[in-house]
């Protein structure tokens, strides 16, 4: 079933919507929350939240790309969840590293952060524009998708260490964008 059917499913409030998200986007937002969280069971059920949300925002929303809505939708879910598991000291996962890896190129809060959540999404947004393809892609695997470094080494044929040190530079490259665009970091 094609992305519109399925939002008029939502519009029409027809339960037939959250199953075929399920089996369209399911795995896809399997895999975003379980490389945040490394946890089956916490990754199952912000998958099952996601849908909840979406039949919750559908409408009044429309989104465009169904299942960039449903994919954001679960990695937000899945990162207050990693959140709350590293603020209990029960959980640990991959979503320290991924934020471990990023600090050093975005404003932290309560240092005097002059931009809204909103802002920063767009300028990120911009750079990722004016980026090479293939640099977008390996970015957006790594840290939208929270794709290990190996698995998409292998994905994209290329060495392990290769894209580290690619990834290290993009980081850079962005933490530079982000001070030309008047954000403090």
């Amino acid at each position: 079933m094609e992305d519109l059917e399925i939002v008029g499913l939502y519009w029409a409030r027809d339960q037939l919507a959250i199953a075929e998200s399920q089996r369209k986007y399911g795995s896809l937002c399997g895999g975003i929350a379980m490389n945040i969280l490394r946890n089956r069971e916490d990754a199952e059920e912000c998958v099952n939240d996601t849908w909840g949300r979406a039949w919750d925002n559908i409408p009044p929303q429309r989104p465009g790309s169904l299942g960039a809505y449903l994919g954001r939708i679960v990695r937000n879910l899945a990162l207050n969840r990693w959140r709350k598991n590293h603020a209990e000291k029960r959980g640990g996962g991959n979503g320290e590293l991924l934020l471990s890896e990023l600090r050093e190129c975005l404003p932290e809060e309560g240092e005097g952060v002059l931009c809204a959540e909103e802002q920063l999404s767009a300028v990120i947004g911009q750079w990722l524009t004016c980026l090479p393809q293939e640099d977008r892609i390996v970015f957006l695997r790594r840290y939208w998708y929270g794709d290990s470094l190996a698995a998409i080494a292998k994905a994209r044929s290329t060495g392990q260490n290769h894209l580290a040190v690619r990834m290290h530079r993009l980081r850079k490259r962005l933490r530079e964008y982000l001070k030309e665009e008047g954000i403090a970091v």
